[in-house]
């Protein structure tokens, strides 16, 4: 009984010494994610630059549209037509650049969603609450 026991004793020990081993996790692959670590590379900064001098230059081609009109047909649209709120009334998101559908407010520069909403749409920031009533127009 003693031999048994005596014998039993290191076989314990084993047991209780291999199961504190840790067993190592499977190698981790790449992530699918965004690397918040990465930067933008120069290709994409220019394309970005690029969208911007875009935008910048249709902006300018509606001001000067709207400057070169014959004022009798101003003044005629004015007198048949009740007068409605132009896009130069409300202020123009700022467009997200590399996500197409996301916009930053004018007001707080927070993210909205405009996805599906065609452009000029006058939209409510949903940022403020419906009582202070801000709107901008989708770019």
């Amino acid at each position: 009984m003693k031999s048994t026991l005596l014998l039993s004793l290191p076989l314990v020990g084993c047991f209780a010494f291999v199961s504190c081993y840790r067993i190592p996790d499977a190698p981790r692959g790449p992530s699918t994610g965004p690397n918040p670590s990465t930067t933008i590379t120069s290709a994409e900064q220019q394309k970005i630059n690029e969208q911007r001098e875009l935008m910048k230059e249709r902006e300018k081609k509606k001001q000067q549209e709207m400057v070169s009109q014959p004022e009798e047909t101003v003044e005629q649209t004015t007198v048949e037509k009740p007068k409605k709120t132009t896009s130069s009334d409300y202020a123009f998101a700022n467009p997200v650049p590399g996500k197409e559908g996301f916009v930053f407010s004018p007001y707080n520069n927070k993210l909205v969603d405009v996805r599906d909403i065609p452009s000029g749409t006058l939209v409510q920031d949903p940022t403020y609450p419906a009582s202070e009533k801000k709107y901008f127009r989708v770019p």
